[in-house]
């Protein structure tokens, strides 16, 4: 709708184009960033700019909003949380919302259904994977996009461990769509609290009509606590599901993860069966990881397709599978004998620390590296025989889900991962490919490539939402020289919430070290045999990841309970003997903090600042002495937001708005703090004499490492979301070509002495 008297004409720099709509809190405007992607900007009404209790709110919302920004929410751009009258920008999201399309074309059915239940649970997934806790999933807040449902509104959302605001006593929310512990008790509101209103959307979808339904809400709340569901008109095999959903017990409701491999078995018509529940399925515990980190692209409920193409491949090696149940136990009833989640949602640290420091330990395993000589990756040598400045997109395992990559540079080749694409060996010099394995599954952010030695290549293989037998995700080892598929392997998911970063596999010298898919210890094969060399039990009562220190090997270690509580405050350091996986003894560590490097042989943490119980940006650095064990704290001089890295032994952080500050590692001193202009940026890449750093457009910008003196920067090179923090670094040296991954899997490289001229 056009814009009235009294509507502004531009909203923090914004120029507006339109009314989308207006609510009780505030008015939603269609705007345009100034490269013409639209954007949606909910300006609050003025009334409450002056309620202190709303404003906290209102800043909780943009930080859930920020940390959540992915594949089925609406990615932040922009939020001035403290102005006179906040606002926050997002992506905008076209579509009708469920409601409407409930109320405008009735029920949803068959593999329509399916669809929305599958994307609606892979929301959940990623929004719990991070510790928010949405708190309001009504039909409302789903947008139905042509690339999938999207959750909006992190309004009353919450950090898992945050205590719900109850100044005024108010119980917030929409009854017929609430659990019984958010009516009863909402300090108790956990993960599973959404679990339960997933399950009143889908019966709503496949209904027109809630599960609790009534004409007064204080009666539909009654029922929400007290009466069974009325879910007759739901098909039969989704209704054995959405039934384990609404359990009034949270610990008898499926995790996200759990049900994303419920509604994986169901037929995909949703056909019934004779005795009304899921068809035969897993007998195991599987997760689908995710890490909070970088803003996606949308990620759409699965078209009825031929699945695309992948190269032949050598058979894999069969993975080992933990059975946690008969071969004839439902799923369901499985579920609901568990009295607590096996996985445990990621740390609350993984909104600043995620992905952030893909940390190297021999090999070719990441981007973010300690000394002079990992960084520099020959960038003062030649450009590659032939090189002229390329541009390529490299297409996934499913064409609809568009995301970033990550790439390591050997030799001649470039090999790269992520997203829909388990790895692929491109030609340094022209961006041809030579060869690409894809993954059929719905991507995961932040999972990239795990690394690559001179022989093997290893990458991530996430699951097809159809597939009832593999793994849900793995890491597979591929040949270097042509792409054929060397053994795999079940992955486990839990270094986000225990170190803040996506990394459960890493590379160390010519091997691998990975955490099983149980969770429960680490295991080291060679990387190109998949021999197993050793197994490596977590410390009782603790989840564990790896951290490289050079090409030593630490394990960074939490007590379960604090990680099933979203809150790791004293996680603890082990070294681990690279012959035999053993550990040594534990060396505490002030927490919550995130790894970001080395320096002199040491492993570097920045300690993360809570703001109550919101991580707000880092306060102080800690030094670990492997060998010495002795461990040394620095407190800043202020608290730095946004993304960490490392290079040549300093610190950097780069803010959402462009700032980078550089920092010594060994006081905590800040060297220097300049404005890139590229806003949420992702690095450093060290080479000679300058600092790289690039966002998910694909914009470049190259700074001094003695000042931070801006040296050049280049135009944006894909339409991807600006503002995010916790990415892991997008360039990557190839000698003097600089290669840059952008979203949309776009690769370009160009010259670093004769960069592209910025309009």
């Amino acid at each position: 709708m056009s814009l009235r008297g009294g509507d502004p004409a531009e909203i923090g720099g914004y120029p507006l184009e339109a009314r989308l709509g207006s609510g009780g809190m505030g008015t939603v405007f269609l705007a345009r960033t100034s490269s013409g992607r639209p954007v949606a900007i909910k300006l609050i009404h003025p009334q409450f700019a002056a309620d202190d209790e709303f404003r906290i709110r209102f800043r909780q919302e943009v930080a859930a909003a920020r940390r959540v920004s992915g594949a089925f929410t609406a990615a932040v751009v922009d939020a001035a949380p403290e102005a006179e009258q906040p606002w926050m920008a997002t992506a905008y999201i076209q579509g009708p919302t469920l409601a409407r399309r409930i109320a405008t074309k009735g029920p949803l059915s068959g593999a329509e259904l399916r669809r929305l239940a599958i994307g609606l649970a892979e929301a959940l997934r990623d929004i719990h994977r991070v510790g928010v806790v949405h708190r309001d999933l009504k039909p409302s807040n789903v947008v139905l996009s042509p690339e999938g449902p999207r959750v909006i509104d992190f309004g009353i959302s919450r950090a898992a461990d945050q205590q719900t605001l109850t100044m005024t006593g108010r119980v917030i929310g929409t009854p017929p769509f609430m659990s019984p512990e958010q009516l009863q008790a909402p300090r108790d509101v956990g993960p599973r609290s959404d679990v339960f209103s997933l399950g009143t959307l889908v019966a709503y979808a496949a209904t027109g009509h809630g599960p609790f339904d009534a004409d007064s809400p204080y009666i539909a709340a009654y029922q929400v606590v007290h009466d069974e569901p009325s879910l007759e008109d739901v098909p039969t095999a989704l209704r054995t599901v959405v039934e384990s959903c609404l359990a009034k017990d949270p610990d008898g409701r499926p995790s996200a993860d759990e049900l994303l491999v419920l509604l994986r078995d169901l037929p995909a018509d949703l056909g019934q069966n004779d005795t009304g529940e899921v068809g035969a399925a897993r007998t195991r515990d599987v997760i689908t990881q995710h890490h909070f980190a970088p803003p996606a692209t949308p990620v759409p409920a699965p078209p009825a397709a031929t699945p695309a193409a992948t190269p032949v491949v050598a058979p894999a090696v069969t993975p080992v599978v933990a059975d946690t149940g008969s071969a004839d136990a439902s799923p369901v009833r499985r579920l609901r004998r568990r009295r607590r989640p096996v996985f445990a949602v990621a740390v609350a640290v993984a909104v600043i620390g995620g992905g952030a420091a893909a940390l190297q330990a021999g090999g070719s395993g990441g981007n973010t590296r300690g000394g002079r000589a990992d960084t520099l990756a020959a960038a003062g040598a030649a450009l590659p025989d032939g090189f002229q400045p390329w541009h390529e997109t490299v297409p996934g395992g499913r064409a609809d889900i568009p995301d970033e990559l990550r790439c390591v540079a050997h030799g001649d080749a470039v090999f790269c991962g992520g997203g829909g694409v388990v790895a692929a060996r491109i030609r340094a010099k022209d961006g041809s490919r030579v060869w690409t394995v894809k993954s059929p599954g719905v991507p995961v952010q932040g999972m990239h490539l795990v690394g690559a030695t001179d022989d093997t290549v290893l990458g991530y293989r996430f699951a097809a939402q159809d597939d009832p037998k593999g793994p849900a995700s793995e890491v597979v080892a591929l040949d270097a020289t042509t792409g054929r598929e060397l053994w795999s392997v079940p992955s486990g998911a839990q270094s986000t919430a225990v170190t803040g970063r996506t990394q459960d596999a890493l590379v160390v010298g010519s091997d691998i070290v990975t955490v099983n898919a149980a969770n429960s210890r680490f295991e080291a094969r060679d990387a190109h045999s998949g021999h197993l060399a050793w197994t490596s039990p977590f410390p009782a009562g603790t989840q564990c990841a790896p951290v490289p220190v050079g090409r030593q090997l630490l394990a960074m270690c939490a007590p379960t309970a604090e990680v099933d509580a979203v809150a790791v405050h004293h996680p603890a350091l082990y070294t681990v003997d690279r012959a035999s996986g053993a550990l040594g003894k534990p060396l505490a560590v002030n927490g919550p903090t995130v790894p970001v490097g080395v320096a002199h042989g040491g492993l570097v943490l920045l300690h993360v600042h809570m703001q109550g119980t919101q991580p707000a940006g880092y306060d102080g650095v800690a030094r670990v002495d492997p060998v010495s064990r002795k461990v040394t704290y620095s407190k800043l001089a202020t608290v730095y937001a946004g993304t960490p890295g490392m290079a040549d032994s300093t610190v950097y952080v780069s803010g959402q708005t462009g700032l980078v500050t550089a920092l010594d590692p060994a006081t905590g001193r800040m060297k220097w703090s300049r404005q890139s202009g590229v806003e949420g940026a992702s690095g450093p890449a060290a080479g000679v004499g300058a600092l790289y750093f690039s966002s998910a457009t694909g914009r470049v910008v190259a700074l001094s490492p003695d000042d931070g003196k801006r040296l050049w920067s280049t135009d944006p090179q894909a339409d991807g979301v600006g503002g995010e923090q916790g990415a892991s670094p997008r360039v990557t040296l190839a000698g003097r070509a600089v290669i840059v991954a952008a979203a949309k899997n776009t690769l370009f490289a160009f010259d670093a002495r004769k960069p592209p001229k910025a309009s």
